[in-house]
């Protein structure tokens, strides 16, 4: 099945090298975190008019009981990890706003922690979500692609286990994901 109208989203070009992209597909680069993410989406999704985002993009690993965590993996939700509005409202929902807090793709099974920090440490309440994957974009992406009702996709490639060795892990596998990821859009 052959789609031409699709936007790929990724953070940085060192994660997915543009020229290795089928010419079928659009494919923008936003910048790290969650408001690089939404606002590069929004401007994306203005320019290609697409009817299919799929994120690509890196992650930390928190569920390290799960063997299937590994490689290249579908997100099938996505929270924010970072709201922290308490009392007005619970770790990760938006105080007084009608906004999911929770965005499902309808593919893949893991579970995406989206927040500002990269995590280099345990945190009890991403293991009481039962959070599998860590980013710092996809919430972001997810949000712009709900607000203007296109369905998305997300693959991410896990680098490192989310603790104190994630930034060197990460660092030295940045570029890891993209040919698995490349032969999973051969079948898009």
């Amino acid at each position: 099945m052959t789609h031409t109208n699709i936007l790929i989203i990724t953070a940085l070009e060192n994660e997915l090298d543009p020229l290795l992209v089928p010419k079928r597909f659009h494919i923008a680069h936003t910048g790290a975190g969650k408001i690089n993410a939404a606002l590069g989406t929004f401007k994306a999704i203005q320019t290609f008019k697409p009817k299919l985002i799929i994120n690509f993009g890196t992650a930390g690993k928190i569920n390290l009981q799960n063997a299937e965590l590994s490689g290249l993996v579908e997100i099938a939700h996505v929270v924010q990890r970072d709201m922290m509005a308490e009392p007005l409202a619970p770790r990760g929902r938006i105080p007084l706003s009608s906004q999911p807090f929770i965005f499902s793709s309808q593919h893949g099974f893991a579970m995406c922690g989206t927040g500002d920090s990269f995590v280099t440490s345990p945190d009890p309440w991403l293991f009481e979500q039962k959070i599998d994957l860590v980013d710092m974009e996809l919430f972001g992406i997810a949000s712009a692609a709900y607000d203007q009702e296109i369905p998305w996709r997300a693959f991410k490639y896990i680098t490192d286990d989310a603790n104190a060795s994630a930034g060197k892990e990460w660092t030295d596998k940045i570029d890891h994901g993209q040919s698995a990821f490349l032969k999973i859009l051969a079948d898009i």
